[in-house]
C-alpha cells in the first residue's frame, strides 16, 4: 500500500497516550509483560518509563515523540510489512518511526526472542 499525506498528517496528530494502551493490551494478552515492551520502546526511542509517563501525561503527538526521542542508531534494520505497509518503503521519516514502533510491540507480542527484536548482533 502506498502511504498517503492525509496517512502522514494523522500519523503525526496522534497521542502516544491513545496507542500505548493498545500496545499493552496487545502485548499482555500473548503473555509478554509490560516491564518487555517498556524496553522494546526504550531501546527504539530512548526513553525510560518515567520519560514515558511524562509524555503520556502531556498527552504528546507522535511528532513531538519521535521529534524528542533518540532513534536506536539500528532502528534502520526493522524491516518487513506492518498493517500492510512495507516499512522500508515508507517515504515519511515519521511514519516509518511510527511503525518501527508498531512492528516492535508485534514482533513482542507474537513471541519473538527479544535478542531478535531488538537486532542485537550475535557473539
Amino acid at each position: 500500500m502506498k502511504v498517503t499525506e492525509e496517512h502522514n498528517q494523522r500519523m503525526a496528530k496522534m497521542t502516544f497516550a491513545s496507542v500505548y494502551p493498545h500496545y499493552l493490551t496487545k502485548v499482555e494478552k500473548k503473555g509478554r509483560t509490560k516491564a518487555e515492551l517498556l524496553q522494546v520502546i526504550e531501546w527504539l526511542t530512548g526513553y525510560n518509563e518515567a520519560d514515558l509517563q511524562k509524555l503520556i501525561e502531556a498527552g504528546v503527538s507522535f511528532e513531538t515523540f519521535f521529534q524528542q526521542a533518540n532513534l536506536n542508531p539500528n532502528a534502520h534494520l526493522i524491516k518487513g510489512v506492518i498493517c500492510g505497509y512495507r516499512i522500508e518503503e515508507i517515504d515519511n521519516a515519521l511514519t516509518q518511526q511510527v511503525r518501527f514502533l508498531d512492528k516492535l510491540v508485534d514482533e513482542l507480542a507474537k513471541g519473538r526472542k527479544m535478542e531478535k527484536i531488538l537486532r542485537e548482533e550475535k557473539k
